[in-house]
């Protein structure tokens, strides 16, 4: 049973960093279908690989998700933030000679949110663990904590026009401990 996107497992079908489409909807399958919320949808933006992208793409995450009116908590957003800063920080860092321009997209299912980065370098990195000798570094590792400790999860895919998308989804309801 498709459930268009709605449902608990925001890892995209048909693709990395693609959400599935819905089918064309029919009288009788459009009883059947349940209507997104208001909040629900996907925003993309590029931004130049360079330092201000930064703070601009944290910025234009933060208003996006207020402007839809998305219901995360305080420390639900803080962290959707601070993984929104990571990932353009490392594409800015790590991908900037071979990808001038990155992308941010932003996916709100009815039970999640997904934040993804892309861009063209073909170097799929790894969560490197703590160094405490080492300033830097950590990104991705802190990223997989925030998703981890969130109830969600993270994964970094190929493009098919060769570069990467990183994505974090974080569930938009707190995660029931037994």
């Amino acid at each position: 049973m498709d459930d268009h996107g709605r449902g608990p497992d925001p890892r995209p079908e048909g693709g990395p960093g693609a959400l599935p489409e819905p089918p064309a909807e029919s009288a009788e399958s459009a009883e059947s279908v349940p209507r997104p919320l208001p909040y629900e949808g996907v925003w993309r933006f590029t931004a130049s690989a360079v330092d201000a992208s930064v703070p601009q793409a944290r910025h234009a995450v933060r208003d996006l998700l207020y402007r839809q009116g998305v219901p995360l908590s305080d420390d639900l957003a803080q962290g959707l933030l601070l993984i929104v800063s990571e990932l353009v920080t490392n594409a800015v860092r790590h991908a900037a000679l071979l990808s001038p321009v990155l992308a941010v997209e932003v996916a709100v299912g009815a039970e999640w949110v997904r934040v993804a980065v892309e861009d063209a370098h073909p170097y799929r990195p790894t969560a490197l663990e703590a160094d405490h000798g080492r300033t830097g570094g950590r990104g991705l590792l802190l990223v997989r904590e925030i998703a981890r400790e969130a109830g969600g999860m993270c994964d970094v895919e190929h493009t098919a026009g060769g570069g990467k998308v990183i994505w974090a989804a974080l569930p938009l309801k707190p995660v029931r401990t037994p």
